[in-house]
């Protein structure tokens, strides 16, 4: 007979972050000058063709959505890790906001020299994929709202266009989960689709 397990007893927390346990996007946009810049994002969903992004309003990648309306979702996978986390203390606004400032962040320009991964042409949108992360989607801005309740984060409705997978996690025209696992973040510490990989510059566990 199928007996439970002892479950444990609940309590009230007030944790500072709720990312528990989110896939990590790093999110392409176009700057001013036609160079791309790179957004690390552990806000975003799909429903159908559509992906929902949550971008803070004071960063960069806002500036260039409103601006250009185009970007490039590119997921990246475990083995990236330390890549992304590279780019966690940047910001590509060279005015960096006192919020930012106050939390360690500082202006990069170049952000792919910054996490040592490559700039690949998109065929559909100006930004650049990135060529190691295994799942890159084109995608265009549908819908940008900041919401009545809070000036701090917008809420972005893309659609993609065009979709790139690595070969290696394919099978015909479907991505392979055998092959396949997204780098996932958990309460600022990185993990794959199993044991502990890193954590961030601003984690406190």
């Amino acid at each position: 007979m199928y007996t439970h397990k002892p479950v444990a007893k609940s309590v009230g927390i007030q944790p500072k972050i709720m990312y528990y346990g989110t896939p990590v996007i790093l999110l392409n946009t176009l700057n001013e000058d036609g160079t791309t810049n790179i957004s690390p994002l552990s806000s975003s969903w799909c429903l159908g063709e559509y992906l929902i992004l949550g971008i803070g309003v004071g960063g960069k990648a806002f500036e260039n959505l409103q601006r250009t309306g185009e970007c490039v979702i590119n997921i990246p996978n475990p083995d990236l890790w330390e890549n992304v986390e590279r780019l966690a203390p940047f910001t590509g606004k060279k005015e960096v906001p006192d919020y930012k400032r106050q939390l360690g962040y500082t202006f990069k320009k170049d952000k792919f020299s910054a996490c040592g991964l490559t700039p690949i042409s998109s065929i559909k949108v100006e930004p650049d994929r990135i060529e190691q992360c295994p799942i890159q989607i084109e995608a265009v801005v549908k819908n940008m709202t900041v919401p009545s309740y809070s000036d701090d984060f917008a809420i972005v409705e893309t659609q993609k266009v065009m979709i790139h997978a690595h070969e290696d996690i394919i099978c015909g025209n479907h991505v392979n989960p055998q092959k396949w696992s997204p780098l996932i973040y958990n309460f600022r510490h990185y993990f794959g689709l199993g044991c502990e990989l890193g954590k961030t510059f601003r984690s406190e566990t």
